[in-house]
This record gives structure tokens, sequence and C-alpha cells, in this order.
């Protein structure tokens, strides 16, 4: 049976009425009187910590409250309770400083709190068991006084749990339990058992990417769930994902980044892997919060596979909206590490509504946004079709329309430049949609990818703007600079459409597969081409034969080609269009 600790603070109409710290008419009900202000729903930046998590019969454990220098808190009371029940258990120690012992539910030295004129940021108090009864778990949990209008109840420390020998102190350290109950400082903490998929939308909130993936079964699902223990006052929460560096969840009240609470499981600079709490406002890097009153902390990383597992009676605590039985959106992401803090993330995926943790159920990830969709159609149809028709046209069909001319240009050149200038503007739009859409850096090789194809892309009409004459004796380095960055702008296009295509493809993977077969239809036919063209050249036919040759071979194969192309293109965009 959980005992939890609960810290009750007077805020200024309290401190008015109890200055001298003798607060014993808020021992039975843990309310705060005389006060017609609510408490704080933003994170404490107080805390409440231990320096171990076991602890044996008639042991003393050392409690520390404490907040940053530059923000002193005022005031306090301090009980250790059972879960669930309203007497306080064990006794603390006469406190040094500007703190006091209480009598509560006639149980003497039962409460620690302040004395008149308290002004710190920093107590130290010691607690101790009771001698002679099997109690399983302690826990400390606190509110502070900031000042006559700013307090924070139910700040909690992490459960200390009960051992039939001294308890190890691990400053810090993660350990393994051994089944004798000892610890064993320093060791990676193993999970307990493999996180699976089992019991989800029964027992608990799950959420995954892949949809439906079992962790249990293949080693590229990201999963996590949340199972609200018996009483309502805990959650078990499970998360794990191929490693990267760190994996993370949170809550929101909406579906972006920004004043999230949020859970992280990161392999630290020691090399062990370790749960984090912290808190998102707006955009920036998320803050490192208190871990607070997390136990029962398993993880792992094996096969390249990291997990962490928890249980927390810490309040989900977003601005507005805080509790357990309130409704939020639900936040996945991952990405890399460095020396154990956390980069930007590579990977995320939402869920596609608000979820109450309370009613077990499997989340559905929310639709992709149509933005999104028309920047990755835009940058297919780019650099899939326009693109490779106008590089096509330059390669293989300047004979098909000789003497042909359009502005006094040559025929083939205004479809060449036709088609890349709408190659070109599509990239263009594509590129500006997904920025107004993210305004921000995302994580991962896609935007660089799509960066480096933004600028390669103006880089090439400019240069063909500047080259010199045709007859000009430095033509041919135009010529070779605009087929070779040709070559790459499409090579990296490709490359930027894959891992695109990869962030919203489905679980069976059905757009990768086909834009794979796209690829390998658009080289065949280059291949198949440059065949074509050689052996052409190679026979012993006239200028004439050869060239009526090579336009109607070339012709009939590029006419092949595009038919194939707008067949992959629509079953792409169609399959973009149902994400």
């Amino acid at each position: 049976m959980a005992l939890p600790v609960l810290l009750l603070l007077c805020t200024a109409p309290l401190v008015r009425g109890h200055g001298s710290g003798v607060v014993i008419d808020s021992c039975e009900d843990m309310e705060l009187h005389h006060s017609g202000l609510s408490p704080q729903t933003a994170p404490s930046p107080f805390t409440v910590t231990t320096e171990q998590r076991r602890y044996g019969l008639g042991e003393d454990v050392i409690v520390e409250l404490q907040g940053p220098a530059s923000t002193p808190f005022t005031g306090f009371l301090l009980e250790a309770r059972e879960l669930g029940s309203k007497s306080p258990v064990g006794s603390f120690a006469i406190p040094e400083g500007a703190a006091q012992l209480l009598t509560c539910s006639q149980r003497a030295n039962s409460a620690v709190s302040h004395t008149s004129g308290f002004n710190s940021s920093y107590v130290q108090v010691t607690w101790r068991s009771e001698p002679s009864r099997d109690i399983k778990a302690v826990h400390f949990c606190a509110s502070f006084v900031q000042n006559s209008a700013t307090f924070w109840i139910n700040v909690t420390s992490p459960v200390l749990t009960f051992t039939n020998g001294r308890a190890a102190r691990s400053a810090g350290a993660l350990t393994t339990s051994t089944d004798n109950g000892s610890l064993q400082p320093g060791s990676l903490v193993k999970s307990a058992g493999p996180i699976s998929s089992a019991d989800c939308g029964v027992t608990k909130v799950c959420f995954s990417q892949p949809s439906n993936c079992d962790p249990a079964v293949s080693a590229s699902c990201y999963f996590m769930s949340a199972k609200m223990l018996a009483g309502g006052e805990a959650v078990h929460f499970e998360m794990t994902g191929p490693y990267e560096g760190y994996i993370a969840f949170g809550f929101s009240d909406d579906q972006r980044m920004g004043n999230d609470d949020i859970y992280v499981c990161v392999m630290k600079s020691n090399g062990q892997v370790e749960v984090e709490h912290m808190y998102s406002t707006g955009r920036s890097k998320p803050q490192v919060l208190p871990l607070g009153n997390v136990y029962n902390i398993t993880t792992s990383l094996q096969n390249s596979v990291i997990s962490c597992v928890f249980t927390t009676t810490n309040t989900i605590s977003i601005e507005g909206t805080s509790g357990f039985n309130q409704s939020y959106y639900l936040l996945f992401s991952y990405g890399p590490s460095n020396n154990g803090s956390i980069r930007i993330h590579m990977g995320t995926f939402t869920s596609n509504k608000r979820i109450n943790i309370n009613n077990p159920l499997v989340v559905g990830k929310d639709d992709v946004p149509d933005i999104i969709k028309a920047h990755g159609s835009l940058m297919l149809i780019a650099w899939m079709t326009t693109g490779s028709l106008g590089m096509m046209v330059a390669r293989y069909l300047k004979k098909m329309a000789k003497g042909k001319k359009m502005c006094d240009k040559d025929l083939w050149f205004m479809v060449h430049v036709g088609a890349m200038c709408l190659t070109v503007a599509a990239t263009i739009i594509a590129f500006i949609l997904v920025f107004v859409h993210s305004q921000d850096w995302s994580g991962g090789a896609h935007p660089v990818l799509g960066c480096l194809v933004m600028i390669l892309s103006l880089i090439q009409p400019i240069g063909a703007l500047l080259r010199c004459g045709p007859q000009h004796h430095l033509r041919y380095l135009f010529n070779w600079t605009h087929f070779l960055n040709a070559v790459v702008i499409k090579s990296i296009a490709v490359a930027a459409i894959f891992t695109g295509l990869d962030r919203i493809d489905s679980d069976d993977g059905w757009l990768l597969k086909v834009m794979g077969g796209f690829f390998a239809w658009e080289v065949l036919f280059i291949i198949i081409l440059e065949v074509h063209d050689w052996v052409v050249k190679h026979r012993d036919d006239t200028a004439d034969q050869m060239e009526s040759a090579l336009v109607k071979g070339d012709s009939c194969l590029i006419a092949v080609y595009l038919l194939g192309n707008l067949c992959f293109l629509v079953a792409l965009l169609v399959g973009i269009g149902e994400k």
C-alpha cells in the first residue's frame, strides 16, 4: 500500500492567520483555510527530494525542500501519510533553523512547518519510519507558498519503498533491484519485462507508430501506454522505440508543440538511460523539471531499442488544465541526444483527438495536414514528372523538331525551358508552404535535403541566363556544369521525396513501395534510351537514317515512359491525399 506525504502551504491570508506556522487546523483535511485563493497549476519551482529510494524499519530519511536561490518560499507544512488515509505516519526530528514540529492526529512530531519570519530556498529535515510497523512505501508530497498570492500544493517526492534491510543511497545513480531487495548502485536499470500491446484498449491507453504495432514483436515500433492504477491517484507509463538518443511523449492542449507536459526517456552522458520530466513553452527547447513523484522506474537499451517504464502520481499539468481526469492531445517525438541533452526531434506524431487516460483505448494518429499534402504533391510533380520531362527533352529530343522555332528559339529548347520553369516554380511554392506551416526547423535529413534542392534549383536558371554563346570556346564548361548540377538536384530531390514519404507513410510502407517503383521506372527508361542511342549511332547507317532512327525510337520510348510516369504519379497523389 503506497504512502503519500503531503506538504501543505500557507498562503498570504493563511500566513496572516497562522504567522507562527502552527497550522494544526490544516492537519486533518489537508486543505488551506482562511484563503479564498486557488493554488498554481503550472509546475512548481520548488521540490521535495530524498537521498534514497528505500528505507527500513526505524531508519532515518533525509528530506530536502528546496527551490531556486532567487525564489525563496515563505511558508510550508509537511506530513507523511499513507495513501488514502488522513493519519500521518512516522515522525520528524527536531529541525534546525526556522522550522518547527507539529502534532497532527494526536501523533507528536508528525508534521513540520515554518516559524515566524521564515524566508528560505532550502530546508532539510529528518523523518524516521516507525520501528515496528509493516510499511510498504512512504511518499513525500509538498506545498509551498512563495508570496501572498502564489502557492503550490501536492508537490511530491519520489516514493520510498520498504525493505527489510538498510536502504542504499544512490546519489542519483541508476540502480538495479535484485531478488533479495538490495540495490546495486551504478548498474543500468533493466526492464522488468517486455513492453507489449497486450491489454491495449482494455486496461490501458496505447499510442503507436506504425498504428497498432506491437513493440514486443517489432523493433521499429514507437509505442507508449498509460494505465490508471486503482484509486485514480497514480498512472503507470510505458514508452519504447528505436534508439536515436531519446524518445518522449507529452500531453498538450493542442496538436502543436508548446505548453506541453513531457516525459523523456534519454541516454545520459554517463551511458545510462534515465527518465526526465520536462515542460515546453512555445517552440523553444523544453525546460527540465524536478522529476517529482516518479517511482518504480525501469529502463533499458537493448538491441538498439530504448525503453522506460515508470509510475507517477505527478498530476498532468499544462497551462489552464490539470489533472488525470482531463482530456489532452498525445504527442510523441524522437531524436538524437548530445551528452545527455535532447536535440531537436527527427520525427513526431500526434493523436487525432483529445484523450482521457482514464478511458482505455487505442489512439489513432492525426491526419497529415492539407498544407503538408500540398507540399509533398508539388515536390513529387516537380521532380518526378515536369523535371524529368525537361531533362529528357534536352537530352534525347533535340532532333525531333529540327528546324522548328518558337519565339526565335528551337522548339525543344522552349519545351525544356517551360518544363524546368514549372519545376522551379513548384519547388518554390512547396518550400514556402512547408515553412509557413512548420514555422520552425524540423529534425532529420528531409529538411536539409529540401533546402539543398531549393538552393540548387535557383542556381540552375541563374547559371543558364549567364551562359556564354553556343560558339564560345568556354561553352563546354557551362554544358558540363549545367548537366552535372541537374543530376545532383535530381538525386537530392529523389532522396528528399523518399524521406518525406517515410514521414507520412502507412504501416505497410505502401507509398515508399510505389515511389520505389516510380524511380525504378525512370531509371529503366534512361538505361533503355542510352542503350538505344548507342546502338543506333554504331550502326552502318547514313546520317539521315541514323537521325530518323533516333527520333522515332526515342520518341516512342519517351511516350511509353510518360504513360507509366503519369500512372505512378496519380497513384502517389491519391495515396498522399488519403493520409
